[in-house]
């Protein structure tokens, strides 16, 4: 649908089965470009388990399922809260593949959440530092490499439905995925004269591996089973279900083609009708 050939992409958070990362860059690859899977590639302490960060080996699974499916792709280790990782994950796709005219800054917590008056400083800093500090310096390298290349560049940021209004036990969630929403509008500003795009993208539920804990923390939470909340989560979307990877990675598909070359600065929601600003 979308011709990618000759661009390359680095996505990162892409380094777990069934997420929306690994889904973009398989897509992405699927329309022709070359793709740099990264992400945290080990546990570190209780706030990144294995359970949640995308491990080395996974990573490398999914480079061969790229490869193997006719693809290109490679794999490199970034940890987003870290500028010079980043930097350096930007300089690998670069050495690697060339160039780079793609940037998706997916890596994101979505897992430590709780109330306002329980919510301890370094789960608010960890949440904070990933999902906000780690998308300022995605775009930051993305962009001075792109301007360097001098022939424009995509970037999309992964918001999320919590974009747009508040949930409630989710404080630094949505605190980061606001901030999302002024920092991809602030960016597109400064970079439209390099004819450098920069859109978000705001899915509501899609049940990944982490949306999958967070169907049964939540319905723990508000005291229901998980299939009582995943019905009332649907009751709720005009379309009448949740939300798929497909779904994802096929507006990120679109807006890294020159099909959306006149898009820019906007916060997309993808979500079946349950968001509609």
């Amino acid at each position: 649908m979308y011709d990618l050939k000759g661009k390359v992409a680095l996505v990162t958070g892409s380094g777990r089965h069934k997420g929306l990362g690994e889904a973009m860059a398989k897509r992405l690859a699927k329309e022709g470009a070359s793709i740099l899977i990264t992400d945290i590639g080990s546990e570190k302490g209780d706030q990144f388990s294995a359970q949640h960060v995308g491990l080395s080996d996974e990573m490398e699974a999914i480079v061969g399922e790229i490869n193997d499916g006719g693809g290109t792709a490679q794999a490199v280790v970034c940890d987003v809260t870290d500028e010079n990782s980043v930097s350096a994950a930007v300089d690998q796709a670069v050495e690697k593949f060339g160039r780079l005219d793609i940037m998706v800054n997916n890596a994101g917590i979505g897992y430590l959440m709780t109330d306002i008056l329980t919510l301890e400083q370094r789960d608010w800093d960890a949440v904070l530092n990933v999902n906000l500090r780690g998308v300022f310096f995605g775009i930051k390298h993305a962009a001075k490499q792109m301007i360097a290349q001098g022939d424009g560049g995509r970037i999309i940021n992964i918001a999320s439905q919590a974009a747009k209004h508040g949930f409630a036990g989710a404080a630094a969630y949505v605190s980061s995925k606001h901030g999302i929403v002024g920092l991809t509008r602030t960016a597109a500003l400064e970079f439209a004269a390099n004819k450098i795009t920069v859109n978000s993208i705001c899915p509501n539920h899609v049940t990944t591996g982490l949306g999958d804990w967070q169907n049964k923390h939540f319905s723990a939470v508000q005291d229901k089973s998980e299939d009582g909340y995943l019905e009332a989560m649907r009751s709720r979307i005009p379309l009448g279900r949740v939300g798929l990877t497909s779904d994802i990675a096929n507006m990120c598909a679109f807006l890294c083609s020159e099909q959306a070359s006149y898009v820019t600065g906007q916060n997309l929601d993808v979500s079946g009708g349950e968001e509609m600003h």
